[in-house]
């Protein structure tokens, strides 16, 4: 076990340079997806090896509820100054506990809250809710009733349907800010979160970035990224990447964001100006890795080293500890 119990809370230093260099080297699809397994993987390797170092740094004291073949001196020299180590897991590990109980708490109550507001508004997709101040999210996951009248300019969208159990909720002002076109290229946007479970990768970053405070650059990197792949994604619906690019920049002028960062938005508070500026330059390439000798590839290969590496050691450790305790007393 040793010093690899502790190797996971610190490799995710290694995922660094690629959450910086991804977001301009990489396709927003491929940076998404790929930043948000690292961040995944090297959370939970990092959990485990907290959870070890809490078993192993307190089976000694009195009262513990593990066997008492547990606390064997061998099982607890397994890891290095195992009782400081120890408590200071179990300190980390309460506070990861409720860092993640807070956000279930504040993710759900959202949803409830907004779930209500859409109870009563008719319509199927597109939910417009009468309201000063200019917003619009996707908001997965809501079954809708049958369309009885969407506003006018709606209906003469050319986009396809959204996929299942999902509604775009945007309000009057924001409507009002933007015109035929740059109303098109929005719902086109929020239908692209919807049809990519954005949501999901924003959760997942979310909740590694509180179990290692390491990898809230990962978490700051998805949030633009996944912003991004909704941007190329409303570009190639209308055609119109200079039309996404004004709609995008008139609506960070207004918008108040989110009502949480798990739920992707058309222009939330951020680096808008790359952004637009991204648009109106040429569609970025659709590659699925990047060249091994260049910037972007060596540290793609760097962080995939570090989040093996993360996977072993805490695999390592935990099999050590496992032999060690069912081995018992000498």
């Amino acid at each position: 076990m040793g010093v690899f119990v502790l190797l996971p809370l610190l490799l995710p230093l290694t995922a660094l340079p690629i959450a910086r260099l991804a977001e301009r080297h990489l396709h927003p699809r491929v940076a998404t997806r790929l930043l948000s397994a690292l961040a995944a993987v090297l959370a939970a390797c990092s959990t485990v090896c907290l959870g070890l170092l809490v078993v192993v740094g307190t089976v000694q004291l009195p009262g513990h509820p593990l066997p008492d073949a547990w606390a064997d001196r061998e099982a607890r020299t397994t890891a290095p100054y195992e009782e400081t180590a120890g408590k200071g897991a179990v300190i980390a590990l309460l506070a990861v506990a409720v860092s993640w109980s807070t956000a279930v708490r504040r993710h759900r109550w959202v949803r409830r809250e907004a779930e209500l507001a859409l109870a009563g508004v008719p319509g199927g997709e597109l939910a417009v809710l009468p309201d000063e101040a200019a917003y619009a999210y996707a908001l997965p996951g809501v079954r809708s009733r049958a369309s009885r009248g969407l506003l006018g300019w709606v209906l003469s969208l050319r986009t396809s349907p959204a996929g299942p159990g999902g509604r775009i909720v945007v309000s009057t002002a924001m409507l009002a800010c933007l015109d035929a076109g740059e109303r098109a290229a929005l719902v086109a946007h929020e239908r692209a979160h919807l049809a990519g479970r954005h949501h999901r990768y924003l959760l997942a970053v979310r909740f590694a970035a509180r179990a290692n405070p390491l990898l809230m650059p990962l978490r700051s990197a998805v949030a633009y990224t996944a912003e991004r792949w909704a941007d190329e994604e409303a570009a190639r619906v209308t055609r119109e990447r200079r039309v996404v690019a004004r709609a995008i920049g008139k609506a960070a002028l207004v918008s108040r964001g989110t009502p949480t960062p798990t739920l992707a938005g058309f222009a939330a508070p951020g680096p808008v100006p790359r952004r637009v500026a991204a648009l109106l330059a040429p569609a970025p390439s659709p590659v699925s890795w990047p060249p091994v000798f260049t910037a972007v590839g060596l540290a793609a290969w760097a962080a995939a080293a570090g989040t093996l590496g993360s996977a072993l050691s805490s695999a390592n450790a935990t099999l050590t500890l496992f032999l060690v305790l069912e081995a018992g007393p000498l």
